[in-house]
């Protein structure tokens, strides 16, 4: 596996895409249009950057449509009751149920980091299946459980106790610490544990 750094660098073109520059749009068009100018503008960069990978050639991930429209219904929501606070609330109450289903999947034994590890990377099942691999996943599901309610807390206090514009930059930051940081640990942990489990054939011949 590459080095944490590495990883840390290949993600951030997608994290300026995907988190620093939409909140930037939405706050410069709040600023200078309103909250409905900025929602149009919320919109209107998604579906920009959907109409943008088409012309170029470049594949459409069905997330990303999805992302859309989740957008596109958040955005009409909070247009009708004239609040920017709904438009923030509906993601950070989705954060919150991928937290408890990470939390879930622990006593219950089936880790939720395995199966989206599985989802993600070709790992072989032999591998998955190994004692010490099921414990790490368990440990890292329980992990992301965390990480993800901390940033439901966070998200939820500064939305009805600050400013819109604190809400967007801090917060962005907020989260975008806590995720670095568990992927950092993620990664590290995962490099461990595979060394840890290479090195037992040779340890018992």
């Amino acid at each position: 596996m590459p080095r944490v750094t590495a990883l840390l660098m290949h993600a951030l073109p997608r994290f300026v895409e995907g988190v620093i520059a939409p909140v930037a749009v939405f706050y410069a068009a709040l600023m200078l249009l309103g909250l409905n100018g900025a929602l149009i503008a919320a919109v209107a960069w998604v579906y920009g950057g959907i109409f943008y990978r088409y012309l170029r050639g470049h594949p459409v991930s069905g997330m990303l449509v999805l992302a859309a429209v989740g957008v596109t219904v958040r955005a009409g929501l909070a247009a009708a009751t004239h609040s920017a606070v709904v438009y923030f609330l509906q993601p950070t109450l989705g954060t919150l149920m991928v937290s408890l289903a990470f939390l879930a999947s622990v006593p219950l034994g089936r880790p939720l980091a395995m199966k989206l590890a599985r989802d993600m990377a070709p790992i072989p099942e032999a591998f998955l299946r190994h004692a010490r691999v099921h414990q790490f996943f368990l440990r890292i599901s329980l992990l992301w459980s965390m990480v993800l309610f901390t940033n439901v807390a966070v998200s939820l206090w500064m939305l009805f106790n600050e400013s819109i514009g604190m809400y967007l930059w801090i917060r962005t930051g907020i989260v975008a610490g806590l995720g670095a940081l568990g992927v950092a640990i993620s990664v590290w942990g995962f490099r461990r544990v595979v060394r840890h489990v290479n090195r037992e054939p040779s340890a018992a011949s």
